[in-house]
């Protein structure tokens, strides 16, 4: 017995999650990012997370070969870059302000966290690539998180 697409879609549609923008440099230098919510903690010791990353993303390819990954997690005020980062590919960094980690991966000021990440592991599952990814480095910032629900943003409550 398997489950249909819409149905699973709405299902899951209702675990409330953050919202992550990953980002990249390419081979030739070049910034890329996407709008990621399918993230998670994976590892206390050593730490680790991982992302899941559809076939069809524009960024796939050069998560593929990345070794250093930067991770905003996107505070409340921050929905309009996340749907920027989450349509088509044009100009997504320009006009948007940004901070560059350690290792060379861009960062969101604003946002709720920062993770700078060395890729370890790629998995295929499905239609999707599981990345697990060190953490090298992290930071936290005194802001209310953005969540996504039922394919809505959505607000912490309280």
């Amino acid at each position: 017995m398997s489950v249909d697409p819409d149905t699973f879609r709405a299902t899951l549609g209702r675990f409330a999650s953050g919202v992550t923008i990953i980002t990249a440099r390419d081979a030739d230098g070049r910034d890329h990012g996407m709008t990621v919510s399918a993230f998670s903690s994976l590892s206390l010791e050593p730490p680790l997370v991982l992302a899941c990353v559809d076939h069809a993303a524009s960024m796939h390819r050069v998560l593929m070969t990345a070794r250093g990954i930067g991770v905003s997690i996107l505070a409340e005020g921050q929905h309009g870059l996340s749907r920027r980062f989450a349509e088509a590919d044009a100009d997504r960094f320009d006009g948007v302000g940004q901070l560059r980690g350690a290792n060379g991966a861009v960062l969101f000021p604003g946002a709720v966290a920062h993770l700078e990440c060395t890729v370890r592991e790629r998995h295929e599952a499905g239609d999707h690539t599981i990345l697990v990814c060190a953490v090298d480095r992290a930071a936290t910032f005194d802001t209310r998180p953005l969540l996504y629900f039922r394919g809505e943003y959505a607000l912490l409550g309280g």
